[in-house]
């Protein structure tokens, strides 16, 4: 259990973070996490989804999940005087859920609902689609939600059977933050788990880092589409969330896309006006991370929009940064770490996903140490690491084949 104490306010986050995601599944109940997601909140031994609903509501507060590639969390948002309250809830649904067959039916259509809305939002799907070309084979390679076939073909005794397994204590970290004493987060916790837990109250083990090895990977995804733009995303594997190069990723993506003055933004959108929306994005799982180049665009302007996004790579690659660009970047991440921390949520999310992911706490001051002390060496190398390599690309469009796309992009993929 680990808080955070902010004494001005007058609420609590707290949050019950679970190191289980979607990279965990078997691909036969691909999307298991999310789909509990949903049933966990169906009922309990002591509650019915309306009473669980109405609890909440009646203190003003918020209970609510999400669902990412390694790990669950389930939270709530309440008045500090309700945190009794709202432990009980979480420690009610995350351990003691029903997953009845008549909850399992239900449910499952309204996830497979939400697989539709994923297909027909042209970002959502490119994402996957993405995430599938470039991991392979690798379990991050699925999608979160899973696939239709498998949430039609799971039943409750397989999701009931995921869920004893993998939703136990000893993969579960409680984080909370606000106006919140420890010892008595402690003593509520202790009281929800009903003698589950160990007389000593350790953290849950990190996910273990290692070599990734990508099978698999494609170099090209293709999905038809019939909206008014194209949607691009062009990218590459990166350092993990374990490498000492992550501080420098980190600075290289803001000063990519990370922004207004960024040289994607100024380049693409301000000098050239190829499209609305550009930007870059990393991630960083346990083993393999990523970084990609996202732009949305008329699809006559394509083959023009991946010709100035590769170029603009390829220089970075080949010259890394200007002085100027490094120490921008530097500045933005501080004031985006910063400025990101001043609600009690994200507090919380910063405390419950640093155990799950480190084992310990990193400080602001130590984040923001870590920012400070990269270099314009630093992260010309790493560019040179990760831009040099093969691109791969997703793009959703009106294109019904690889043949159909401009050749400025299909001379760099296919």
């Amino acid at each position: 259990m680990v808080t955070e104490t902010l004494p001005a306010v007058r609420s609590v986050s707290v949050g019950i973070w679970i190191g289980v995601g979607s990279r965990d599944e078997p691909p036969t109940v691909a999307g298991a996490a999310h789909f509990l997601e949903h049933l966990l909140f169906k009922g309990t031994a002591r509650r019915n989804a309306q009473a669980i609903a109405e609890e909440i509501d009646a203190v003003g507060g918020e209970l609510n999940a999400f669902t990412a590639k390694e790990h669950t969390c389930y939270y709530a948002h309440v008045l500090d005087a309700d945190l009794p309250l709202a432990v009980d809830l979480l420690c009610d649904v995350v351990l003691d859920a029903a997953v009845t067959a008549a909850d399992v039916d239900l449910e499952r259509g309204v996830v497979l609902e939400e697989l539709a809305m994923r297909d027909d939002d042209p970002e959502d799907s490119l994402a996957d689609a993405f995430d599938a070309a470039l991991l392979g084979a690798h379990p991050l390679g699925r999608p979160v939600l899973g696939t239709e076939t498998s949430v039609r073909g799971m039943s409750r005794a397989a999701l009931r059977g995921f869920y004893r397994r993998r939703y136990t204590p000893e993969r579960m970290v409680v984080a909370a933050a606000g106006n919140v004493d420890h010892g008595q987060l402690v003593a509520l916790v202790r009281e929800g788990f009903r003698g589950r837990l160990s007389p000593e109250v350790g953290a849950a083990p990190a996910r273990a880092g290692g070599v990734s090895r990508l099978r698999g990977t494609r170099r090209l995804a293709l999905h038809a589409g019939d909206g008014e733009q194209a949607h691009l995303l062009l990218g590459t594997p990166a350092p993990d969330r374990h490498d000492e190069r992550r501080h420098a990723l980190a600075v290289l993506n803001a000063a990519l896309g990370g922004g207004m003055s960024s040289r994607l933004f100024q380049q693409v959108r301000e000098q050239r006006g190829l499209a609305y929306s550009v930007y870059s994005t990393t991630a960083a799982y346990a083993d393999v991370g990523l970084l990609a180049v996202y732009a949305g665009c008329a699809p006559e302007r394509l083959g023009e929009v991946a010709a100035v996004i590769v170029s603009l790579l390829r220089a970075v690659a080949a010259e890394g940064l200007s002085d100027a660009e490094v120490t921008r970047a530097k500045g933005q991440l501080r004031g985006g770490l910063v400025l990101g921390l001043e609600d009690t949520g994200s507090r919380m999310s910063r405390l419950g996903q640093g155990e799950l992911e480190r084992g310990r706490q990193r400080s602001v001051g130590e984040s923001l140490a870590h920012i400070d002390a990269v270099t314009r060496e630093q992260v010309a190398a790493v560019a040179a690491a990760v831009l040099g390599r093969p691109l791969t690309a997703a793009v959703v469009g009106p294109y019904a084949a690889p043949d159909e796309l401009p050749d400025e992009l299909r001379e760099v993929v296919v």
